[in-house]
């Protein structure tokens, strides 16, 4: 393992500790960072700063940081508002290596706010200071022991080392997690809270305890991303060091989603986004906050392990069938026992071999047969790894179905418990045995998903050079704005089939096109500045000649001049008629959070309705676009289903990855694109798209 990097050593382990603002009155948050510094063990110097006061709590006060001689490693500034920017500039003169601001009132605070906080970013730009927060509740670590923190919940008589790191986005829940942590045995070895990330954020302090030999896992608290590549990076790099990063993320609804001009950005949303970010990346996402404290002992030095069954034991056929229902939602599959633990139970009275979960009841709670089982079951090779369900005995006699797992610390394959009552000296021993266990049926069935199924970092698609004809096409629509005609040129320059098409400037040559075309056609209204030709009674369908189409168009033009009155309109397009055996949707989008995303989903006017999609980073090859596809539910019919006719999936995941190709950096200035549908046609027969959107940034 690397040796510390400074910034680490500075953040995590200083020596001298400047507390500018601090205080002597210990019923005020701003005394808390110096009497949580001495109570847990800090063996260096704490400098307070008060211009009011020459002692505080029996340190030395200083007046100012110029009056402090020597370095300092970091400051933590207890000031509010201008006078905290004005003691990081401080800081930043004084040569402070990194400086943390408790207080919040900047971004988080409109105008007034964001004003104060690009003070601090110019002072971190022009200085070279490092700053964590504003809004920041401290930076701790337990080895060395460096409490600097103002949260109320470091006021425990002690502090558990242990061997994970937190990082959090916010600044109460380190504390909310400290006490869980707390009440399972188990401690971390740095916690800190980076608050509004003007400087340091979660992705390079992630980053720094890739090489931190204190920290074996890396776990997150986010309520967005603002720095995805550099947390990119990190998380491949904690892969390589085997080292898991696991995050759990606020705001699983709505982030990102209002400026969204296409139907996939209500589909995809910021949820699905940061997902498609975790797989990419090999982080493994928790939708538990509990999870955060619960997963890492399935996953921190255990050997890799691939596959989905999972053996059940149990003494409680309730408690355990909530695990096992909760792993069937997760997409594990249980495991029968084998032949061999059945015929050893026999003798026993225990019938194993009824159902898929072994339950030994009440009578099998005995250390003998309990051992005996797991011992069969983690030799068998029918499952990949066991849980062992504990019922009411856990709670006062540990001796009989507890104590006997104790030896299964270090199974050859992952080996976990779940306690059904609530039982804090059986909890208390498996913990210190190192055998992980869990209070919640919920968080043992994702912690064992997560174990099994967490994502690989997978490696991200070489984008070729775009095509001659996919930039003229792009310059075509900044020219004249992206209405359907010029997506479509764009999408088949790409290489999406695009369905049989004609442009006419009025309705006057409508029906000429359509013989020209032959029927049945669609007409559709031609204007860049209405997104949705449907909803602005812009399409009419099916038609079967000239004459229908040319009395179409008058009521079409009529019907979306009182929808957007102030559109342009640029004429109509006629489009030949298209079948297919399945309608799916193909979005593209700059996402705030990730950047570049590509969307494929079952489409249709039903869309935002279902929301039945897959989302990856873009681009994607075709490999990863046929995984895509056989996440959507509703494409299970073109999949091969009962009898129904086989779609030529293979065509549509070339298309998915054509598609993608939009993410390359000549492409910056679209924002958004969609195909809506693209229709799915019999195996061998291809793809065709019949409505395509750009929007432009």
């Amino acid at each position: 393992m690397n040796a510390p990097k400074p910034l680490l050593t500075a953040l995590f382990e200083p020596k001298r500790i400047a507390l500018i603002g601090a205080s002597a009155d210990e019923r005020k948050t701003t005394s808390r960072p110096q009497r949580f510094l001495r109570k847990h063990g800090f063996a260096g110097e704490i400098l307070p700063v008060n211009p009011s006061r020459s002692e505080i709590m029996g340190e030395k006060a200083y007046k100012d940081l110029e009056s402090i001689p020597g370095e300092i490693d970091h400051a933590y500034i207890l000031l509010n508002g201008p006078a905290a920017v004005e003691a990081l500039a401080a800081c930043g003169r004084r040569g402070v290596k990194v400086a943390s601001i408790l207080a919040g009132g900047f971004a988080d605070a409109g105008a007034a706010g964001a004003s104060l906080q690009d003070e601090l970013a110019r002072i971190v730009a022009e200085t070279g200071i490092r700053l964590v927060g504003p809004n920041s509740i401290g930076t701790v670590s337990t080895d060395p022991p460096v409490a600097l923190t103002a949260n109320a919940a470091f006021a425990v008589d002690r502090l558990r080392t242990g061997r994970w790191a937190v990082v959090s986005q916010s600044g109460s829940l380190i504390g909310a997690l400290l006490s869980r942590a707390d009440a399972r045995g188990l401690g971390f070895s740095r916690l800190i809270s980076v608050g509004n990330e003007v400087d340091l954020a979660v992705g390079e302090i992630a980053d720094l305890l890739v090489d931190d030999p204190q920290t074996d896992a890396i776990l997150l608290f986010m309520e967005t991303l603002r720095d995805g590549e550099r947390l990119a990076h990190a998380a491949r790099r904690a892969h390589a060091a085997g080292k898991p990063v696991i995050a759990y993320k606020l705001g699983r609804s709505q982030i990102g989603q209002e400026l969204a001009k296409s139907h996939t950005g209500a589909i995809a949303g910021s949820d699905a986004t940061f997902d498609a970010f975790c797989r990419r990346h090999g982080i493994a996402r928790v939708s538990m906050f509990e999870s955060l404290v619960d997963v890492p002992a399935l996953l921190v030095n255990r050997p890799a392990v691939h596959g989905r069954r999972v053996a059940v034991a149990t003494t409680t056929g309730g408690g355990a069938a909530m695990v096992v229902d909760n792993m069937a939602m997760a997409g594990l599959d249980i495991a029968g026992p084998p032949q061999a633990l059945v015929d050893w139970l026999s003798p026993f009275g225990i019938a194993a071999g009824e159902g898929k979960l072994v339950d030994l009841t009440l009578a099998g709670a005995k250390p003998e047969i309990v051992a005996g089982t797991i011992e069969r079951l983690l030799a068998d090779d029918g499952n990949d790894a066991v849980i062992f369900v504990v019922g009411s005995s856990a709670q006062f006699n540990p001796e009989l179905a507890v104590e006997p797992l104790l030896r299964f610390a270090h199974a050859a394959k992952p080996f976990a418990v779940s306690l059904t009552p609530a039982a804090e000296k059986s909890l208390a021993l498996l913990t210190a045995a190192g055998v992980p266990v869990f209070r919640h049926p919920e968080s043992c069935a994702e912690a064992m998903a997560v174990c099994l199924l967490r994502p690989q970092p997978q490696p991200v698609p070489i984008l070729a050079d775009p095509t001659r004809a996919s930039l003229e096409a792009l310059a075509a629509g900044h020219v004249s704005g992206f209405d359907e005609r010029r997506a479509a040129d764009l999408f088949a320059a790409l290489g999406v089939p695009m369905a049989r098409s004609m442009a006419v400037p009025d309705a006057r040559r409508v029906a000429a096109a359509v013989t020209e075309i032959g029927g049945p056609v669609a007409l559709k209204i031609l204007s860049a500045d209405i997104a949705h030709k449907t909803e602005a009674g812009g399409v009419a369908l099916g038609l079967a000649d000239g004459q229908a189409a040319a009395v179409a168009a008058r009521e079409i033009e009529r019907q979306v001049k009182v929808h957007a009155p102030e559109a342009k309109l640029d004429g109509f397009l006629i489009q030949k008629m298209e079948r297919g055996l399945a309608e799916v949707i193909l979005g593209f989008r700059r996402d705030p959070l990730v950047g570049p995303t590509v969307t494929v989903g079952l489409g249709g006017v039903l869309a935002e309705i279902y929301k039945d999609a897959s989302t990856r980073l873009a681009p994607v090859d075709e490999a990863e676009a046929r995984q895509m596809i056989g996440e959507v539910k509703g494409l299970a019919t073109i999949r091969g289903y009962r009898n129904l006719p086989l779609g030529d999936v293979e065509a549509l995941a070339r298309a998915i990855a054509a598609f993608s190709v939009l993410a390359h950096s000549a492409f910056a200035d679209i924002t958004e694109a969609e195909i809506n549908p693209l229709l799915v046609k019999q195996k061998g027969e291809g793809v065709v798209a019949v409505d395509g959107l750009v929007v432009l940034r």
